[in-house]
């Protein structure tokens, strides 16, 4: 069932996102004051909400869409929005939104690294950084179980230094970068506990051919 939920208090998902987050505890959030967080479902609290920040009328691809590509310079200083399996969550301190993603779709957000990475596992949008920020890069995404590529892409990484790709939901299999003459791969999940973010793809220099020498 598809839902857009908003509750009150000091977010537990104040997320600890001073850069990406780690997966929470089991249990509901709790705010400051020790309360179990109350939820109030509905579309015109989610709606106010979002129109606060200047994301009204987007449903949760949109959003997504617009933040991680949105300039670092003009990223939000009061809204912390996290990417998980199956929703998107926003708060901006006191109040929490969470939007469904679409039954048939994650997204998965990589950012490709020479040198320097960080530890993550949901994407956060308003807060993750990675090193390799608007670099061009080749970009394939394969199921293992048919072999067949879902992405096969020539871009360019966001200011942010990620790049995202809607992918099909419970897949499971490999992500290969390229990007001046470097290579790197890893394995990856869009399973229900899985993470969104990737931060472990390393690129390295790619070896001569025999025949290229």
């Amino acid at each position: 069932m598809k839902r857009m939920a908003i509750a009150s208090g000091m977010a537990a998902l104040a997320l600890a996102l001073a850069g990406c987050s780690a997966p929470e505890a089991d249990g509901d959030p709790v705010p400051e004051n020790g309360q179990p967080l109350t939820t109030e479902t509905g579309e015109r609290a989610t709606t106010e909400f979002l129109a606060e920040h200047d994301l009204a009328g987007m449903d949760a691809v949109e959003l997504i869409d617009r933040l991680d590509r949105l300039p670092v310079s003009q990223r939000p200083e009061n809204l912390m929005a996290s990417v998980r399996n199956e929703e998107i969550v926003l708060t901006d301190g006191t109040q929490e939104v969470a939007m469904d993603l679409p039954e048939d779709r994650s997204y998965v957000s990589i950012a490709p690294f020479v040198e320097e990475t960080h530890d993550c596992f949901y994407h956060s949008l308003t807060t993750c950084l990675g090193e390799m920020s608007e670099e061009p890069v080749e970009v394939t995404i394969t199921d293992s179980s048919t072999g067949k590529a879902v992405v096969e892409e020539s871009t360019t990484t966001f200011d942010n230094g990620f790049i995202g790709f809607w992918v099909p939901s419970d897949i499971s299999g490999t992500i290969e970068v390229s990007a001046a003459g470097k290579t790197g791969s890893t394995e990856f999940s869009s399973s229900d506990d899985s993470a969104t973010c990737v931060t472990d793809l390393q690129l390295q220099q790619t070896h001569a051919r025999m025949g290229d020498r």
